[in-house]
């Protein structure tokens, strides 16, 4: 399908960052998503699983969040998204629903999204999400 838009395949690498500062730029795009607050968040918790607060960090956020392609309001969408299908993961759907909004996506947006995807999630997902983005809201508007 992308040959026939006249996209050539394979795509080129998305990349920016390497293993020597890969941490660093993961640090920084969760410092620009949810605030000065996530600079040392990957040293925190007890020790014996702290080096999962620096996968989150390194991997998550610095080889994937800083890749180019997508910005970073469309990538918090996604993540939303993804957080919504999985279920159980409220907390992190509650702060990603935030960061969504302070992207730019607004409330009502997320509403919009939880909407389009209930037929395919169901009901109890969409009202956990509905309720995440609600308490997000709340938090924001503070």
């Amino acid at each position: 399908m992308l040959s026939a838009e006249g996209i050539s395949l394979p795509l080129e690498g998305q990349a920016t960052t390497t293993t020597e500062n890969r941490l660093q730029k993961g640090i920084q795009v969760q410092v620009d998503i949810f605030g000065p607050e996530m600079a040392d968040f990957y040293k925190s918790g007890p020790e014996e699983s702290r080096h999962i607060n620096q996968w989150l960090a390194d991997n998550c956020f610095g080889d994937y969040y800083t890749r180019t392609g997508l910005d970073l309001k469309m990538r918090e969408l996604i993540t939303f998204c993804f957080l919504y299908a999985q279920g159980g993961c409220e907390p992190q759907l509650r702060s990603h629903a935030a960061a969504n909004m302070k992207m730019g996506n607004t409330k009502q947006f997320l509403i919009s999204v939880i909407s389009q995807c209930l037929p395919y999630i169901g009901y109890l997902r969409s009202l956990n999400a509905l309720r995440c983005v609600n308490d997000a809201a709340e938090v924001t508007a503070k």
